[in-house]
């Protein structure tokens, strides 16, 4: 078992991101090594941040998108456009995020997009739903959240600017 560098959270073997701080951690490849996070230069002359680790400057400016990390789909992308201000997740096909999966509601949860960026709010779903392994009923979204529904996790990955 290890502990965040930032902020000592204990982690479990197959996180991807800190329960505690959301900052992205180790982890375990394919021969059950220990690897780290591949980093690059967000801006040449700026700090290094990890790929992944929630903000990307080619989302569009206010938008956000959802990357299946774990489970049906692994690596779909559901981009989340700063247009809209309703995104409804669930097993309905009317669904905007729409996942085929007995572990997912039928009307699953929302996600939301105002002036203080993008949240998500449980929509009495039976089987709850997670950011950062944490059951939530509405909680604002930080970029490199990783958000479960059912049995599908997502990377939670915003733009650099609003």
């Amino acid at each position: 078992m290890s502990t965040c560098q930032q902020c000592g959270h204990v982690l479990e073997t197959d996180d991807h991101f800190c329960a505690g701080c959301g900052r992205p951690v180790e982890a375990l490849d394919h021969t059950g090594s220990m690897t780290s996070i591949i980093m690059k230069p967000a801006d040449p002359s700026g700090p290094m941040t990890a790929v992944g680790a929630g903000t990307s400057t080619g989302i569009p400016r206010g938008s956000a998108i959802l990357v299946v990390r774990r489970g049906p789909g692994e690596g779909t992308e559901y981009p989340l456009s700063a247009g809209s201000t309703t995104v409804s997740i669930g097993r309905t096909p009317e669904s905007d995020v729409f996942l085929d999966d007995i572990t997912v509601s039928r009307r699953h949860a929302e996600l939301r997009h105002g002036a203080e960026g993008w949240s998500v709010r449980d929509a009495g779903s039976l089987n709850g739903t997670y950011v950062n392994r944490k059951r939530v009923d509405d909680v604002r979204l930080n970029g490199g959240d990783e958000l479960q529904i059912g049995k599908f996790r997502f990377a939670f990955l915003v733009s650099d600017a609003g």
